[in-house]
């Protein structure tokens, strides 16, 4: 008995041996690449790779303000913790460059506002493509966004490399451009963050994005603009001045397509769906905070939640008129042939020569002749996969009763029939 009791114990200790420990919950932490292709900008990479990813994960690119850095962002932001909800990688770039205000992004020198022109902007190309290559990520799914200097470097990488950034989302940042040179850098002095270099047309704004990649003839990226109303030292007004740059770029009207409240406080208007800004009431120098990393996750279409409004093709609409010696009425149907919900949305058509509208239902026109544009009212501003929702008018003639034509709900071209 004896015996089988020291062989029985020697087993137990043989087994216990053998145990494999319990892996902890997840291991993803933050690490830095010290050698990972060009880097003109000597800059520091640091990189967040969930445990749980697709095997081509999506990319975004998350740059910190003037004086922090690539860890310090990571810290104080969500973007690593939706990674682990999520599945994309996370590159936190940590810029090098003295300007007044500690180590800030460079998005006034001459390198800095030409592709491949060297600087911050290469380095951080280089960093996209050691994740791609390293990790498998997606290329057509990279994504930047930066508070502050690093707002101000989303606009320059979606400026220089429309080919790579596929969106972008841009906190307290400054039109591609408005920094003339080193001298003109530091907010507290400068032209541009002082108004006398921010004053330009939209025409001014767009050329120095077509000119920063001449002959470009691609997809633009989309862009989410963010402000805080109350901020002083990047002045909330130039955020008007980065929709006038890249409502130009896309072609598209100064107007508003829509208008909503995602949250309280937030105040959003959507041109198109390219291009989005939201105003923070009452937010001084101190974005993003609670939930917008999120909210631009979704505008970059990663949260599942539906993603970027509907895309070309996604609407139908069927027009009929009614007319009478030199009157007329319009109806005409909106059918949401996509699968998501389109919520707030505008329809714009041409009118037939000759036709002014003189009063309508179910929508706002404006202007009365023309190209018009009809915005929802408070009733129907949600449309669900495969509904519809019926709007229409009446108008005056001089003979010419055509139904209207070229209709596009929230800037994406419908069918017709």
């Amino acid at each position: 008995m004896r015996t089988l009791g020291k062989i029985l114990t020697a087993v137990a200790l043989t087994l216990a041996t053998c145990v494999v420990p319990t892996a902890p919950a997840s291991a993803a932490a933050l690490v830095e690449v010290t050698s990972f292709g060009d880097n003109p900008g000597g800059m520091r990479m640091h990189v967040y790779v969930p445990d749980t990813r697709p095997a081509k994960p999506a990319i975004v690119v998350a740059m910190h303000g003037c004086g922090g850095s690539g860890p310090g962002f990571y810290s104080g932001s969500e973007f690593a913790s939706l990674a682990d909800r999520l599945g994309f990688v996370v590159i936190y770039p940590s810029a090098q460059q003295e300007a007044g205000f500690g180590k800030c992004f460079d998005t006034w020198s001459d390198a800095a506002k030409r592709r491949g022109g060297g600087s911050d902007p290469v380095s951080i190309v280089s960093m996209v493509n050691h994740v791609q290559q390293r990790y498998g990520g997606d290329p057509d799914r990279v994504f930047a966004t930066g508070s502050s200097s690093g707002g101000m470097m989303t606009n320059e990488m979606l400026a220089l490399y429309p080919d790579v950034f596929k969106a972008g989302a841009a906190f307290m940042g400054v039109p591609f451009g408005c920094f003339a040179n080193a001298a003109d850098y530091p907010p507290g002095s400068s032209r541009c963050t002082g108004g006398g270099g921010a004053n330009r047309t939209p025409q001014e704004w767009g050329t120095l994005v077509r000119q920063a990649y001449p002959g470009y003839t691609g997809l633009r990226p989309r862009m989410q603009l963010w402000h805080g109303t109350a901020d002083t030292l990047v002045p909330y007004s130039l955020l008007r001045e980065e929709v006038e740059q890249w409502t130009n770029v896309f072609g598209l009207s100064q107007t508003p397509t829509s208008t909503d409240t995602p949250r309280a406080g937030w105040n959003r208007s959507r041109y198109s769906t390219q291009v989005e800004s939201i105003s923070v009431q009452g937010a001084g120098h101190s974005l993003p905070s609670a939930g917008m990393a999120a909210a631009a996750l979704e505008f970059f279409g990663l949260t599942g939640g539906g993603g970027p409004d509907p895309v070309p093709g996604a609407c139908g609409v069927k027009a009929t008129v009614n007319a009478w010696n030199n009157g007329l009425t319009a109806s005409l149907s909106i059918t949401n042939t996509g699968t998501a919900a389109i919520t707030g949305w505008s329809l714009a058509f041409t009118l037939a020569s000759g036709q002014t509208i003189t009063s309508g239902w179910n929508a706002t026109y404006s202007p009365s002749a023309g190209q018009v544009t009809a915005r929802n009212a408070g009733h129907n501003a949600t449309i669900p996969p495969g509904r519809s929702v019926d709007i229409g008018f009446q108008a005056s003639h001089n003979g010419n009763t055509a139904v209207p034509t070229s209709f596009a709900l929230n800037g994406s071209t419908c069918t017709t029939g």
